[in-house]
């Protein structure tokens, strides 16, 4: 049995090459923009981590100098939904603030607080940020991760 020409034309056979390439570098370009977004949120999630754990390591027990002293943990989670980055939705961010003291040991080692208060000088201020984030990628689908960056200091007042 013989092909009529027009099916053995090489025309016909590039087009359909050329069809299943481009569909398959777009899926790759595309993947490389969801993951260039994703690594953008990574970083702003750990430099929100960053940015509050030294807003409440200068408002411990002892600030006096500033107008909203003795941090809490949901003024520190209003202060990350505060800081109102482009493509981030900051009622989608998750704050949890854990405060440690430095038990007496040898090596001294750091345990959850137990006495009130614990934003006392000396202490430590521990901030975990998560954000949930979705990439929607051609021919792998929706992949979900969840960002998460924790940034601990010495509280100074």
């Amino acid at each position: 049995m013989t092909l009529p020409r027009r099916w053995r034309d090489p025309a016909g056979q590039s087009l359909v090459e050329s069809a299943l390439s481009i569909g398959i570098i777009l899926a790759v370009l595309i993947g490389i923009l969801e993951l260039t977004i994703a690594l953008y949120d990574y970083n702003y999630v750990a430099y929100a981590a960053r940015e509050a754990t030294r807003w409440a390591m200068v408002r411990g027990s002892a600030c006096t100098r500033l107008s909203d002293c003795s941090a809490t943990g949901p003024q520190i989670q209003s202060y990350v939904r505060g800081l109102h980055f482009p493509m981030i939705q900051s009622s989608n961010l998750a704050v949890t603030t854990t405060w440690l003291s430095r038990a007496t040991t040898t090596p001294a080692t750091w345990t959850a607080c137990s006495a009130s208060p614990c934003n006392l000088p000396g202490n430590e201020v521990q901030v975990t940020v998560t954000y949930p984030f979705t990439m929607d990628i051609p021919i792998v689908g929706r992949v979900g991760l969840n960002l998460r960056s924790t940034s601990s200091m010495v509280i100074s007042q």
